[in-house]
Order: C-alpha cells, then sequence, then structure tokens
C-alpha cells in the first residue's frame, strides 16, 4: 500500500504537463505496478467483466446519478427562485478532456486497488474511511462550504455502496459520471465548484446559498444531502441483504 501512495505522489507531477489526463496517469501506473510486484499479477481491479455485464451495470449507474441529480435539481427550483433556460449545447470536447478523466482517476483512487484491500479487510471502515479522504481531496475547491464537504462524504459512502454491490467499478464510474455530467454540463450548476465552459441549460435566479448549493454547485444543497441519504439507503439495503444472506 505504501508503494501504492509513494508512486502516486510521485507521479503527481503529471498534471502540470498533461492536464486532467496526469492523475489518471499517475494512479494507472501506481495500480499496474503495485499489483504487479506486490500481488504478482493476482488481483481483480473489478473492472474484468463480461462485456453486457460492464455495459449494464454502468448503466445503471447512469440511471441511478441522473435520477438523483434531477431530483435534487427539482427541489431546488421548487424551494426557491432558481430556474434555468437553454444554453450553448452539451460540451462533448469537455467530456472526453476533463469529465471522463477525472472520473476514471478518482474511481481508480478511491474504489481502485487501496480501497479493496481495506474494503476485503472490513467492509464498512473501507467505505467510511475513504468517503473522508474523498471528501479530503475536494476540502480546497472553489465555494467549498462545511454543507458542500459533508456531501461529498455522503457521496463517498454512495459510490463506496456501489461497488459493494457488485465488487466490481463499473456501477459506482457510471453513478460518478452521471452525477457530474447532471450537476454541470447538463443543468448548469457548478461541479464541486468547477464550472463548465458551456451548459445544455443556464441556471439562473437566486435563493438561500445552503438550499441552492451557492458557488460550490448543487451539491453544496441540503437538498442533495436528502437525496444522497435515500441513494444510500437503495444501496445499503444489499449490503443489508448480504449479511442476513438473503
Amino acid at each position: 500500500m505504501s508503494v501504492y501512495v509513494a508512486i502516486t505522489l510521485g507521479l503527481a507531477w503529471f498534471r502540470l504537463s498533461f492536464g486532467f489526463f496526469g492523475p489518471l496517469v499517475g494512479v494507472i501506473i501506481a495500480t499496474v505496478f503495485t499489483i504487479a510486484v506486490w500481488e504478482r499479477g493476482r488481483w481483480s481491479l473489478g473492472l474484468a467483466a463480461a462485456p453486457l455485464v460492464a455495459l449494464r451495470e454502468t448503466l445503471s449507474g447512469v440511471f441511478m446519478g441522473t435520477v438523483l441529480v434531477g431530483a435534487a435539481a427539482v427541489l431546488v427550483i421548487l424551494s426557491t427562485d432558481v430556474y434555468h433556460q437553454p444554453g450553448r449545447g452539451f460540451p462533448w470536447g469537455e467530456l472526453m478532456l476533463v469529465f471522463l478523466p477525472a472520473v476514471l482517476h478518482e474511481e481508480l483512487l478511491f474504489r481502485g486497488y487501496p480501497f479493496q484491500k481495506l474494503f476485503r479487510w472490513h467492509r464498512l471502515f473501507a467505505i467510511l474511511f475513504v468517503a473522508v479522504l474523498f471528501a479530503g481531496l475536494h476540502a480546497r475547491n472553489p465555494g467549498v462550504t462545511p454543507l458542500g464537504l459533508a456531501n461529498i462524504v455522503l457521496g463517498g459512502v454512495l459510490l463506496g455502496l456501489a461497488y459493494a454491490r457488485h465488487e466490481r467499478l463499473w456501477l459506482p464510474i457510471g453513478l460518478h459520471l452521471a452525477w457530474n455530467l447532471m450537476s454541470g454540463p447538463i443543468i448548469g450548476h457548478e461541479v464541486s465548484g468547477y464550472e463548465s465552459a458551456q451548459t445544455v441549460f443556464v441556471e439562473l435566479g437566486s435563493g438561500p446559498e445552503w438550499l441552492t448549493g451557492g458557488e460550490f454547485g448543487i451539491e453544496g444543497s441540503a437538498w442533495m444531502t436528502l437525496v444522497e441519504l435515500a441513494g444510500i439507503g437503495w444501496l445499503a439495503r444489499y449490503e443489508y441483504d448480504r449479511r442476513a444472506g438473503r
């Protein structure tokens, strides 16, 4: 584990040259090296699956992320003066250069090899501990608030439970990607403080920051807290059923 961390930190400079692909390249190298040396190549990272299985789990994650963020957005509209108008369209280039590599990096880093080692030791501890680390990565993002950080912790728990559902990465990858795309490029909020260059809809109007999320985006809203808890409850029942032997 220490070798993995050392390699990941040592390759952090990649970001200076390769933008959002830098951290992804670093975590891939650290993962491949650590598994090859310490696990002698005998570690399933949660990516091995039949194509149709991987597609089904990814689309399930996309559906869940879309529903949860969409529900939070509707609640923001109903409780504030926020409304939306058509924007300039979907940022396909930003999808490929920013959102997709960022999601793959974060899932490999926070639901990949180190998380899975902890998960085999103690499932609940792994989910909670890594969720806190996941929030720590966002602690210095623009517009961050205590509520926003708390919601990122809950988001980490949600993604950890998504991994636990099948013990594969496809469900959390789909969920994470849809979450970010719905929040920013589609409905026009910031994504953990990051603002897309263009969006399908533009957010207008105003309201209390604890409801709208303010500059941190919809992830800083109390409505997001509610929908995350609902999502956690939905996924946690599978973990409960597994422990109960159902």
